[in-house]
């Protein structure tokens, strides 16, 4: 996100702050006013990686493919990028700098019109509603019709919604404590001459 210092539509603040209606609209005037990049990270990428880890990449994607170079780029959170410019994180950045709050509005505008999207290919999960969330009613989702192709595997509860529904996909870990007895074989013994710096 490179805004326009010139062209900064009103009413930007930290988007947790804003009404659904209100980031719609400041996604419009954001849009037509700023140079906006946007990537997500695949379901695939947050289970391999963490959500952090994937979300961190997925920014700098966003930047990396942003029309302009940014000199300086904020970041929301303890970490910063690996970017060819100067980067700076910002604890709680969504409610102090001004790019970081569009970003945030960018972002979370995007991610609620995936989840109505979402919502159309995956009737029943109420992701329209609750946006993805581990809410009471998406769990109750979860525990109901078990987890669709875009749940993230290793989710807590969808793990166990997973072994819940589809048992055959979930693979039995042995449980180390559970091992009551051990076998060891020893073939032949070495001798070692410990001044022979090994």
């Amino acid at each position: 996100m490179i805004l326009d210092p010139d062209r900064i539509p009103r009413g930007i603040d930290d988007s947790k702050r804003l009404t659904a209606e209100e980031r719609e609209k400041l996604f419009d005037k954001i849009c037509a006013t700023a140079q906006v990049s946007v990537a997500v990270a695949s379901r695939a990428r947050i289970d391999r990686d963490n959500i952090l880890r994937a979300s961190l990449w997925a920014l700098k994607r966003a930047v990396v493919a942003l029309p302009e170079t940014p000199r300086h780029v904020f970041v929301d959170g303890r970490d910063r990028l690996d970017t060819n410019c100067d980067c700076e994180a910002v604890i709680g950045g969504d409610g102090i700098v001004l790019s970081i709050a569009a970003a945030s509005i960018v972002a979370k505008v995007t991610r609620d019109r995936l989840m109505c999207a979402l919502a159309q290919d995956c009737p029943g999960y109420g992701f329209e509603q609750h946006k993805g969330y581990a809410v009471p009613e998406h769990l109750d989702a979860l525990n109901r019709l078990g987890p669709s192709v875009h749940h993230r595997s290793f989710f807590a509860p969808v793990a166990a919604a997973r072994a819940k529904h589809m048992p055959w996909t979930v693979e039995p870990v042995q449980d180390l404590f559970s091992v009551t007895a051990v076998k060891v074989q020893v073939e032949a013994s070495v001798e070692i001459d410990a001044s022979a710096g090994l």
